[in-house]
């Protein structure tokens, strides 16, 4: 411990044991640490004493409530099933990984098992994004925006920006209403946030925003390479995954075409713990989904014909994943034939 940190950081002012517990009195390191609590932040009124708005809203939050976890996977059970897995799965999976005041200010999150230790030996941080937001996004979206998935990295990323230039603190600590999904987090990153509509530069790429506004989504042709798709998730399993690139209708608006990613819940996704889904069909496996490795120019901004002759990457009956949802037929998408397309048959 430096020794200059505990006569400036205000966070030491009490001493170690306000927060971790355990006997500051004796010397013997057994005793001293008898009755530590190793990750004190779990307890938001404990920062809440200081922090007391803060933690009030972030008591609230998707990073600590993980609610979306929940209520994304819901409506494919029956009354029961929903039951059994609020009581026995969501606790012991989903809900132990939320993350506390700690997680992202002095510790690095455990993923697996496995975390970097403490951020910045025991100061308290702001930020460190590549020590927080990078081990629990670490699977798929920090990848993603860094190139390490492959490809080369998002084109903000090359910029210089990170994370919390689009994901605001409001976003992170909420804003004291529970959401049940992040779809519903007022102020969420858009596009059209920094590059608003009739803010082109050039009549080409007026052209081209202009007949797909609110029919395509913006990443469906500025990602910039396949990206990570998980697949066969089972309770204890894990899932495995594989980069693909995916469009077609956006199940939360359809009548947007979008990138789709695979939401890896399979029929015997809950088996072990006795969840067998009886809605499944409910819901597709496919959700709209924004890469995080967008680049100005792709192949798709190039070539009209890309979506319009080729039709790459649609989905399609062939491509569905085998023993999916039915409703994920409601999501192929076939673009239309140009007409100096049409001409040329």
């Amino acid at each position: 411990m430096d020794r200059a940190l505990l006569e400036k950081d205000p966070h030491f002012a009490e001493g170690c044991a306000f927060c971790h517990k355990g006997n500051e009195k004796v010397k013997d390191k057994d005793a001293a640490h008898k009755g530590l609590v190793k990750r004190p932040s779990d307890d938001l009124t404990l920062c809440g004493r200081c922090h007391g708005e803060i933690a009030k809203r972030y008591g609230a939050s998707l990073h600590y409530t993980t609610s979306g976890l929940k209520h994304g996977v819901s409506p494919r059970f029956s009354a029961s099933e929903k039951k059994i897995f609020n009581e026995k799965v969501f606790p012991k999976a989903c809900n132990s990984c939320h993350a506390t005041c700690g997680d992202c200010h002095v510790k690095s999150p455990v993923i697996g098992g496995v975390n970097m230790g403490l951020i910045k030996g025991h100061a308290f941080v702001r930020k460190d994004e590549g020590k927080t937001c990078a081990l629990c996004h670490g699977g798929r979206v920090y990848p993603e925006f860094t190139g390490e998935y492959g490809g080369t990295p998002d084109v903000h990323y090359q910029k210089g920006m990170i994370c919390l230039d689009c994901h605001r603190q409001n976003e992170l600590h909420g804003d004291g209403t529970t959401a049940l999904s992040r779809h519903e987090v007022k102020g969420r990153p858009a596009c059209i946030g920094c590059h608003p509509a009739g803010s082109e530069k050039s009549d080409k790429s007026r052209a081209a925003h202009g007949p797909h506004a609110g029919k395509l989504s913006c990443a469906s042709c500025h990602s910039g390479a396949p990206y990570r798709n998980c697949t066969d998730c089972h309770l204890g399993a894990g899932a495995t995954a594989k980069p693909g690139f995916i469009l077609g209708k956006n199940p939360r608006n359809p009548k947007e075409v979008t990138t789709l990613r695979v939401i890896p819940t399979v029929r015997d996704t809950f088996k072990n713990a006795g969840i067998a889904m009886e809605s499944y069909d409910a819901l597709p496996n496919y959700w709209p989904s924004a890469p995080h490795n967008i680049k100005k120019r792709t192949e798709r901004t190039r070539s009209c014909d890309v979506c319009h002759r080729d039709q790459k990457d649609f989905l399609t009956e062939k491509t569905l994943i085998k023993d999916g949802s039915t409703a994920n037929r409601s999501l192929i998408h076939t673009p239309r034939k140009l007409e100096n397309q049409e001409e040329k048959k």
